[in-house]
């Protein structure tokens, strides 16, 4: 019963989103033409719901010369590809706003576990054990106001179980609502993997060998 009001809710905000935000969107698309060459938008694929395959739509933060299909933490020295406006629009986490469009299209929800690259194999197997994949992934979850790239896969995973767990218009408010805090005092966000758990997942997964 919840699940259809989640997706009524979807619609309705996110598409009132794009009436509002279109100013900002337009200020975004002009500033990331003029800092660097390459098409706007950065599409990726990722996991679904059921482990289906999708194209998540991102503004674009990097080079066009960047490695495909690898995470951020996963580059040596990541700062040599991401943009001057990329930086500015990951520290705000402003290049997410295009997912709106993926939550129209139902392919996504405004709250749920953010969506793993389709070569994350060690996190999939993880959201295995919880059921994850059980539920459409998010544009904010509940990992994300708990330490983002802070978090060690496993941490993350099981945070993900237990919002899969609880999931209600409660738990999506308090996801809601911290995620707004969280993006307004940055926390979580480590460029590259620089922090100290970063880099012990870092080590992990080039040990599992994901490309």
């Amino acid at each position: 019963m919840y699940m259809q009001l989640k997706r009524i809710i979807d619609v309705v905000l996110s598409f009132l989103g794009l009436i509002i935000l279109s100013p900002l969107f337009i200020g975004l698309i002009i500033g990331i033409k003029l800092d660097s060459k390459g098409p706007i938008l950065f599409k990726q694929r990722r996991i679904g719901i059921h482990k289906t395959h999708f194209n998540i739509l991102k503004f674009r933060t990097m080079k066009i010369d960047t490695p495909k299909d690898t995470p951020t933490h996963l580059l040596d020295n990541p700062d040599q590809y991401i943009t001057k406006m990329g930086k500015f629009l990951r520290r705000t986490s402003l290049d997410e706003l295009p997912q709106i469009i993926n939550i129209l299209r139902g392919e996504m929800s405004i709250i749920g576990p953010r969506p793993a690259l389709w070569n994350q194999y060690d996190l999939v197997e993880e959201r295995d054990k919880y059921n994850v994949h059980d539920v459409p992934p998010g544009l904010a979850g509940y990992a994300q106001i708990k330490g983002r790239d802070e978090l060690p896969i496993d941490v993350k995973a099981e945070l993900d179980g237990k919002y899969v767990k609880k999931i209600g218009l409660w738990m999506d408010m308090k996801c809601f609502l911290g995620t707004i805090i969280s993006v307004v005092k940055s926390d979580g966000v480590l460029e590259g993997g620089t922090g100290a758990t970063a880099k012990k997942e870092t080590a992990a997964s080039k040990e599992k060998e994901i490309s």
